[in-house]
């Protein structure tokens, strides 16, 4: 096959950034410029018409996710300036005859986009008798983050059509690499471009992966497990990020950690004791595995459950932290050591080992559920609980979350703007 033509999605609020970031990316390699959805209905025609004014000589697709109305939306777009037009390949088949009319007549282009299609094999077929000039394998931003891929299909529908196969849904340059050796001749990369601090290397990065894959050059995709993935990821963000992916979700409240810069990642191992009566919690540490958090709940603070031995005796098994609603002492030993402690309070003085409580139940501790196998992630802003069963999902739009700060960090750094320039804050406030 010939070079692969990247694409890059501008899936952004502000057209002022985004045209800054279509600049950095083209410097990058970038050969196609997406106004995403989001730019559009933030900004309307005005995107497709400054787009092409800038970079006339890079073609600019319209990602109207037209479903019905075909030939009036693809009629604007084109007149805007779009030389691509995206509609759902969801339309029933009058809509998509519309738009390819509407095509033909203003100068355009056509580009179905599976997202969401039951058969997508099937479908993309009858697109290419209908005469689409692009498939599009696609993978939304939400199915992304519970841990869709558009490789799971994509060579199906690249072996069944003759046309140009687009490939896009949370592609970085690896995975991007291996969307070209599976048959896409257009790969589509939005977050791990615009959002990234770097632009342009970040471009450069994809499109020398996916140059190179089309030259038959085997790039390795590290294959892990799930738990693995999302540790991974979790090592990446804040508790800031993940809050805010939760949407706004709360931390436990009064833990805090007694070694500042400390971070802790892992499935929680749930215990319930007595105040004072560490039995459990010691017992807990031949429960947990390597990588695992022991999170502790006490009756109350009057007397310690946890202390220097335990915590070595937490080093020895390659346990990731603890977090303990209740009270902690050896504070001094600990923080030598340097090793991951939450607690609530600090004594000096230590309870019995009666052997009360249980381990591996459901706790509330801090004042939030965590259930055996929940994800803890705790530094210097808190501590917050990942249900097990979201974790992935959280642990990516917390990295979403992350990108995008680090993209407005860098203009408030590198261009002297402040945050409500960058965010056109203004703009975005409630009507009132």
């Amino acid at each position: 096959m010939g070079k692969p033509v990247l694409q890059v999605a501008l899936d952004l609020l502000e057209l002022r950034r985004a045209l800054e970031i279509a600049g950095e990316a083209i410097e990058g390699g970038a050969d196609w410029l997406e106004a995403g959805t989001p730019l559009i209905k933030s900004e309307g025609m005005q995107s497709l018409r400054e787009l092409k004014k800038r970079y006339r000589d890079h073609k600019i697709l319209a990602d109207m996710k037209t479903i019905d109305t075909g030939a009036i939306e693809v009629e604007m777009a084109a007149k805007s300036g779009a030389d691509i037009v995206i509609i759902l390949a969801l339309s029933d088949d009058a809509t998509v005859a519309e738009a390819i009319r509407a095509a033909r007549k203003y100068g355009c282009e056509v580009m179905a986009d599976l997202i969401n299609t039951v058969e997508p094999v099937k479908r993309a077929k009858e697109l290419e008798d209908l005469g689409v000039d692009y498939i599009n394998v696609h993978v939304g931003i939400d199915q992304q983050m519970v841990g869709r891929d558009p490789l799971d299909i994509l060579q199906e529908v690249a072996e069944s059509v003759s046309l140009p196969v687009a490939a896009a849904g949370g592609l970085d340059a690896e995975r991007a690499a291996a969307c070209v050796r599976a048959g896409a001749e257009i790969i589509i990369v939005g977050s791990n471009i615009v959002k990234s601090r770097n632009v342009t290397e970040s471009a450069k990065k994809v499109r020398k992966a996916i140059d190179e894959a089309a030259k038959g050059r085997e790039i390795e995709i590290r294959r892990r497990t799930l738990d693995q993935e999302i540790r991974e990821l979790l090592l990446r963000v804040s508790t800031p990020n993940i809050s805010d992916a939760m949407h706004r979700a709360r931390a436990m409240d009064g833990i805090h950690p007694l070694v500042r810069g400390a971070k802790i990642v892992g499935k929680a191992v749930t215990v319930s004791t007595m105040d004072g009566d560490w039995a459990k919690t010691v017992e807990a540490i031949n429960v947990a595995g390597e990588g695992d958090v022991i999170v502790i709940k006490c009756s109350g603070d009057t007397a310690a459950v946890w202390g220097e031995l335990a915590t070595r005796s937490c080093i020895n098994r390659k346990i990731a932290g603890v977090i303990i609603d209740g009270a902690v002492r050896d504070v001094d030993d600990i923080r030598e050591l340097g090793y991951p402690v939450f607690a609530r309070k600090e004594v000096p003085n230590a309870g019995e080992p009666k052997g009360f409580g249980e381990i591996n139940v459901k706790i509330v501790c801090g004042g939030v559920e965590v259930n055996p196998g929940d994800w803890i992630v705790a530094d210097d802003n808190g501590v917050m609980v990942i249900p097990k069963q979201r974790a992935y999902e959280i642990a990516r739009r917390a990295l979403e979350v992350k990108k995008s700060e680090d993209r407005i960090r860098g203009e408030i750094e590198d261009r002297g703007r402040t945050l409500a320039d960058v965010v056109e804050l203004y703009k975005w406030e409630k009507v009132q």
